[in-house]
């Protein structure tokens, strides 16, 4: 993986909750570094991780295809992950493929805390 290929993510915790703010768009050639990143949180084995999603103004379906692995090791640890702040082109693909009938998405971090 070259410097392109990686994925700046902003980690930080509030009250307990993990919070990933990926920055930049998420395709075929930064999607591995992404799922890394989030693998290494959730095995650290939270209650609940949040995804912040505001700084993404694009993704393609490997993007998407690194959240819903993520939802599937998070649902087998029992941890909740809480979509949120998604952009309006991201959450159409989301809304496209019905995922989010599937994800927890919300508007905005606060109210991924209390989710």
């Amino acid at each position: 993986m070259n410097d392109a290929d990686q994925i700046e993510v902003i980690k930080e915790v509030v009250d307990g909750t993990t919070i990933l703010k990926p920055m930049g768009e998420i395709d075929l050639s930064r999607a591995p570094s992404l799922r890394n990143q989030i693998s290494e949180v959730q095995s650290e084995g939270l209650d609940k991780l949040v995804i912040d999603l505001s700084n993404v103004p694009y993704m393609d379906s490997s993007g998407v295809a690194t959240l819903v692995e993520a939802m599937q090791i998070a649902r087998r640890g029992n941890t909740k992950i809480i979509l949120c702040c998604m952009q309006e082109r991201v959450l159409s693909i989301f809304e496209i493929a019905r995922l989010d009938m599937v994800f927890t998405i919300v508007g905005s971090p606060e109210e991924a805390m209390t989710a």
